[in-house]
C-alpha cells in the first residue's frame, strides 16, 4: 500500500469492502472560524471517522498541540476504532494539510500501514463522489502502541544540534514568518526563526489543486534548498502541524532520517535562553 493514494483507489477500496480505517483529521486555526468537527458531522467520506488533533495532545503542557501520553493515545486511537494490522487511510480539508499531522502521530506510536488521500476531502467532494453526515457508530478493538522516540525532537536536542550541526533544519512556515516580517500569531512568541533553519513553506509541497507535488519535484525542491535527503532532517513550523507535511513529503522522497520538533516555534520563540534571528 502506497503511502499515498487516490481518491479513485479510496472508492474501489471501499466497492471491494477492504477492511480500511478512514480518518478525517481536519483542523483548523480559530481565525477562519470554522469547526471540524461540526464540518465532519455535516458530510464526511463514508465509513470514516474524526480524528481530533487539537485533543488528541497534552493538555496539560502550555506549549500547544504536543503528542499526548502512550496511554491518551491508545485510549483515543481505540475509541474511533483502531485496531492492529489495520489499513489506515487519513484525509482533511484544512489549508495546513492537517492530515499529515495524523499521519505522524500515528507512525511515532507504531502503527505504520497509514496513507494519505491525494487532494483529501476537496477532491473528493469534486469528483462527484460521495458524502455521509452524522456522527458513525464505533466498535472498539485492541491497539498495540509504542513510541518512536526517533521520530519527535524536544527542546534540548535542539538546543545540542545548534552547537553540533548534526542534523539539518527545516521551517514549512511562511517565508514572511521565518524572516521576522510577519509577527507569530501566538502571544508571546518571538519573531523570527532558529538558527541555522532553511525555510521551505510547506504550500511549495503541493500544487495548485491541493494535491501533493511528485517525489521528483519534492527531490528538486530540497536540493535547491541545500538539502540532502540522504542526512539526518528536523522539520519545524510554528506548532508541530505544518512540519509533519515536510515529514510526510520526505519521507515519500527517500528520506529515512526525518524527525518533527514537536513544539517547534511555539516553543523555541519563548524561551528565555534560546536564539532567535531574522531575516533569510
Amino acid at each position: 500500500m502506497d503511502t499515498l493514494v487516490s481518491t479513485q483507489w479510496l472508492a474501489d477500496a471501499q466497492e471491494r469492502v477492504e477492511k480500511i480505517c478512514v480518518i478525517d483529521a481536519s483542523m483548523h486555526m480559530p481565525q477562519t472560524g470554522r469547526n471540524a468537527r461540526q464540518e465532519f458531522e455535516q458530510g464526511h467520506i463514508p465509513g470514516s471517522v474524526f480524528f481530533d488533533i487539537q485533543e488528541i495532545a497534552d493538555q496539560d503542557n502550555p506549549i500547544p498541540l504536543m503528542l499526548p501520553s502512550l496511554e491518551k493515545f491508545a485510549s483515543r486511537m481505540m475509541a474511533i476504532g483502531l485496531t492492529d494490522g489495520v489499513q489506515v487511510v487519513v484525509y482533511d480539508d484544512s489549508d495546513l494539510k492537517t492530515s499529515a499531522r495524523a499521519w505522524w502521530m500515528l507512525h511515532v506510536f507504531g502503527v505504520h500501514r497509514v496513507s494519505i488521500l491525494d487532494g483529501g476531502l476537496r477532491k473528493w467532494k469534486a469528483e462527484g463522489r460521495p458524502l455521509e453526515s452524522g456522527s458513525p457508530v464505533i466498535d472498539q478493538h485492541h491497539l498495540t502502541v509504542r513510541k518512536d522516540h526517533s521520530l519527535v525532537r524536544d527542546l534540548e536536542q535542539m538546543k545540542k544540534n545548534l552547537t553540533t550541526k548534526a542534523e539539518q533544519v527545516i521551517d514549512t512556515r511562511s517565508s514572511d514568518r521565518f524572516a521576522g516580517m510577519d509577527p507569530e500569531p501566538r502571544s508571546g512568541v518571538r519573531a523570527g526563526h532558529i538558527p541555522g533553519s532553511v525555510n521551505m513553506p510547506y504550500k511549495d509541497l503541493f500544487d495548485e489543486k491541493g494535491c501533493w507535488k511528485s517525489v521528483e519535484e519534492i527531490r528538486s525542491l530540497v536540493a535547491r534548498l541545500g538539502i540532502d535527503i540522504n542526512k539526518s532532517i528536523i522539520a519545524t513550523c510554528g506548532s508541530g502541524i505544518t512540519a509533519c507535511t515536510a515529514s510526510f513529503a520526505l519521507h515519500r522522497a527517500g528520506c529515512d532520517q526525518i524527525a518533527v520538533y514537536d513544539g517547534s516555534f511555539a516553543e523555541w520563540g519563548t524561551q528565555a535562553d534560546t536564539s532567535v534571528i531574522t531575516g533569510v
